[in-house]
């Protein structure tokens, strides 16, 4: 792809963009008292109810003690990560002729992250939230369909190398640390084999279905079938071309990537320090890895299977309960939560940006008429 491709000519705005409605997220009386009592229930079990279950009274007094310079370390962490995912996003997605700015960038990653915290199904609210600002804020739909697969792909191509990295690592020796084998060879094979893949899909024509017109004329109902099915694998082979572009050019998307991972971790990390003595940073970080396979269940934010399935990993991996569980519960206090009403803040003034984008957008299609 060629600069010029990436980088097209400002041109006067689809007229269909600058009336484009915010996302339907269902976001009624009966779906907001249904996710306020999950998160209550869920929060009242894992802090509350969890600590009694397993006879951590003593140990949960610790939350209360925590180590301040290491909690202030925590915080500091979490605004790293934050940096790292709108360096991410704004390279991603933000052309030279495009409206969206640094203050945009955080409105719409922070607006997005809330839409997660409140809606399930792998982030989906998140991720419709942001297609619509980006739709209005004049990129064409297949190219928000082909970055955000990129965007994707970047975030979650280090979450699958790390899994084999560490693990193997983990296992060998090479890396100190514990290395029971059902949290560390097992996650490095899913990994291995969600790389395997993505690269295999690379190889599929991200015009495929342009291609398959010919069979479509002669075919019938099967032969349309399969063109539709050909849309996934060719839109995630334009993705994914798009983020080993990236990777190639040494972009500071990648840059923006690791940093957003490496903060999440380092949170975790601080977090184990507050209240005890941390295991080994590798330990931490496959942990971590492991916990963030909970995001796959269909709850909101992954509350209670990112917690649980962390939990669970450290003790695997032969960390004190106790002190597991209070260090990846403040850790999601820190990451999860914080986060959270800044996040909706950041919605509201996202609407008042995308109305002032469709201002400024119907002043250039008035112009390029001739009005």
């Amino acid at each position: 792809m060629s600069t010029n491709d990436r980088h097209p000519e400002r041109r006067p705005p689809d007229p269909e963009v600058l009336d484009e409605e915010a996302p339907r997220l269902e976001l009624t009386r009966r779906h907001v008292l249904l996710f306020l009592l999950f998160v209550v229930a869920t929060v009242a079990f894992l802090y509350y109810v969890l600590p009694q279950i397993a006879g951590l009274n003593d140990t949960w007094a610790r939350i209360e003690q925590g180590a301040p310079l290491w909690l202030l370390v925590a915080l500091l962490c979490t605004l790293g990560m934050f940096v790292g995912y709108i360096v991410l996003f704004h390279a991603v997605f933000v052309r030279p002729d495009s409206p969206i700015d640094l203050r945009a960038s955080y409105q719409i990653t922070m607006a997005g992250l809330a839409a997660t915290r409140l809606f399930g199904a792998g982030g989906a609210g998140g991720i419709a939230l942001t297609a619509w600002a980006l739709r209005r804020s004049g990129m064409p739909r297949r190219t928000v369909a082909d970055e955000t697969l990129a965007f994707l792909i970047l975030q979650y191509g280090i979450y699958t190398s790390s899994l084999v990295i560490l693990g193997i690592g983990l296992r060998t020796g090479v890396l100190p640390g514990s290395a029971p084998f059902g949290v560390t060879v097992i996650p490095a094979v899913f990994g291995a084999i969600a790389m395997a893949l993505a690269l295999m899909l690379t190889w599929v024509p991200t015009d495929l279905q342009r291609r398959l017109d010919h069979v479509v004329e002669r075919g019938g109902r099967i032969a349309r079938l399969a063109q539709r099915l050909a849309n996934a694998p060719a839109a995630f082979s334009a993705g994914m071309r798009t983020a080993l572009r990236h990777v190639r050019e040494g972009s500071s998307a990648l840059v923006g990537a690791i940093a957003f991972w490496f903060f999440n971790i380092a949170t975790l990390w601080a977090s184990f320090h507050a209240f005890g003595h941390a295991p080994s940073i590798w330990v931490i970080a496959m942990g971590f890895w492991v916990g963030m396979l909970g995001n796959l269940l269909p709850l909101p934010g992954g509350i209670g299977g990112v917690d649980g399935g962390m939990i669970g990993a450290f003790t695997a991996f032969g960390v004190d309960f106790g002190l597991a569980t209070v260090a990846v519960l403040a850790y999601r206090a820190f990451s999860f939560w914080l986060p959270t009403i800044p996040g909706a803040i950041a919605y509201f003034q996202l609407r008042k940006t995308v109305q002032r984008w469709g201002g400024g957008r119907r002043a250039l299609t008035a112009a390029s008429a001739g009005v």
